[in-house]
């Protein structure tokens, strides 16, 4: 078959196609050779490490909905990735990996900066790993690679290339891979509808638990929980928030053990879980996961969420037709309108600043303007009872627990949302593992206000060595570092505040700035 162009022409063909102009990476000698031909309409985003180049392109991808191409290096910036990796994947962020390899024919003889099993080294964070058997199947395969990344449930993927590759002579059939597209009609069934709804309007006490993959669906999800007149919980460790959480039905976050969902499901008698795992317990609480014989329903576009669960009957769907469907059939029990939550005042503390107080600050100024990311693992289980979210990815948090993930994710959602202003709150432990992405936020002059709660040390691991009887163990204080000195090195303006009268005043001029401004918030521990 005749060849039509290089590789590398037929691979930026098909990453216009899907409207990847926008790349995060931090390059290395296998990448040159793909990044000297990018095209004038691309733009490349430079991180200082990859695991903040990740998280940048995390935030993006969460931020837009779409696909986001990041450049690692080999198998040393792949590994530098993993963490982040994890946030991404459980995130079911629809991001394409894509590694330079050693030229082709050297691989196997591990020379340097080769990756000897590059599809191996990413698995099992990522939806597909490969690296091509020929050069002319590479276009083919960031095609695959992209497609895999946005079908449903949506996730990483990871495509290795050898960098002489990029020069071969391109296949004359690659010009109809820029064409193709993958859809998901996942709705429900008009029987199936048919028999959810009746299960539900049977219910005497139903409670509705939503995750982050009904963060999208927020209309259909508060007009479901309004119809059934019913409570709502967000499932465990959420990373974004699918439900209004000034709204009157808002109960909470679900503690993540099995005691504690299971005291808060006890009173009711139908459980309807929607865009979640089932559940994501994180502190060991033994216990029996139900009371008594609940009916419990699982909708979940993520057929691993529904085998691996241990109870309740599951229904691979996409979310937001799902929600749309019950919420039109279910009875409408008329018990509104419902009133908007009331916040109770934040616990102060004569000593200096609490952590709440900066939450309730961060409220009395919050608007649809401001997206949110959130990286206090000391403040995460009050951060969504403390601050009132009214619309869709309005909030983030690192899926998996990750550390690394809001200094970075927050310069990639105000790269692709320039029209509001991100406000990062990240405990002074994690800040230090993605503090480079404030050089990449002073470059790009993005509109974040970072926060650092800092309390000295790793809170949510004092308060696991106090349950685990081990709070002798090293490393859980993190004293003497200086963000204001370490931003203004990076090109952020920064400034440090010790009560909350300060931390007032600084934060409204952080509003008010045209850039990135760093807060050093120093709070009680």
């Amino acid at each position: 078959m005749s060849k039509r162009g290089t590789v590398l022409e037929s691979t930026f063909a098909v990453l216009r196609a899907h409207g990847m102009k926008v790349m995060f990476g931090n390059p290395g000698s296998n990448e040159l050779p793909f990044l000297a031909g990018m095209p004038a309409d691309f733009d490349y985003v430079l991180g200082l490490h990859e695991g903040v180049v990740v998280g940048m392109a995390d935030g993006y991808a969460q931020a837009t909905g779409q696909p986001v191409l990041v450049s690692l290096h080999a198998a040393s910036g792949s590994g530098n990735a993993m963490g982040a990796l994890t946030n991404a994947r459980y995130a079911h962020s629809p991001l394409v990996l894509l590694a330079g390899q050693q030229v082709r024919r050297t691989v196997g003889q591990e020379v340097m900066l080769s990756s000897v099993d590059a599809a191996a080294l990413p698995r099992p964070l990522v939806k597909w790993a490969h690296e091509p058997l020929a050069a002319e199947d590479v276009p083919r395969a960031v095609s695959q690679a992209i497609l895999e990344a946005s079908t449903e449930p949506r996730g990483p993927t990871y495509l290795s290339v050898p960098y002489d590759d990029w020069k071969e002579g391109a296949l004359a059939d690659d010009e109809h891979l820029p064409a193709r597209r993958v859809r998901t009609a996942g709705a429900l069934d008009a029987d199936l509808v048919a028999e959810l709804v009746a299960r539900l309007d049977r219910a005497q006490r139903p409670v509705l638990v939503l995750g982050p993959d009904a963060d999208g669906a927020q209309p259909a999800a508060t007009a479901l929980a309004e119809r059934l007149g019913c409570p709502v919980w967000i499932a465990p460790s959420p990373c974004r928030a699918p439900f209004p959480t000034g709204h009157g039905l808002f109960a909470g976050i679900l503690p993540a053990g099995m005691e504690s969902v299971r005291a808060r499901l006890e009173p009711h008698d139908a459980v309807l879980v929607v865009g979640a795992p089932v559940m994501r317990y994180h502190k060991w609480e033994p216990s029996a996961y139900l009371s008594g014989k609940p009916d419990v329903i699982h909708i979940t576009c993520d057929p691993s969420e529904a085998t691996r669960a241990p109870y309740g009957d599951a229904v691979i769907a996409s979310i937001a037709p799902a929600l749309r469907a019950l919420a039109d059939g279910v009875r409408d029990r008329a018990q509104g309108p419902f009133s908007v939550r009331e916040i109770a005042p934040a616990y102060r503390d004569a000593r200096g600043m609490t952590g709440e107080e900066v939450l309730e600050v961060l409220n009395a100024r919050t608007h649809e303007g401001i997206t949110y990311v959130n990286e206090t693992t000391t403040l995460d289980a009050i951060w969504m009872s403390r601050v009132a979210l009214s619309r869709p990815r309005q909030y983030h948090f690192p899926a998996s627990g990750g550390l690394g993930f809001g200094l970075p994710a927050a310069v990639g959602i105000a790269l692709a949302r320039p029209e509001v202003t991100v406000v990062a709150t990240v405990g002074d432990g994690s800040a230090n593992y993605g503090i480079t992405a404030l050089w990449t936020a002073a470059q790009r002059r993005t509109r974040v206000v970072f926060v650092i709660v800092n309390n000295g040390t790793y809170g949510a691991l004092r308060r696991f060595a106090a349950a685990m009887d081990a709070e002798n163990a090293p490393g859980l204080d993190v004293p003497g570092i200086d963000f204001v000195q370490l931003a203004q090195g990076y090109g952020v303006p920064a400034s440090r505040t010790t009560s909350r009268e300060e931390f007032e005043t600084a934060y409204a001029q952080a509003l008010a700035a045209e850039g990135p401004v760093l807060i050093d918030a120093r709070v009680l521990p």
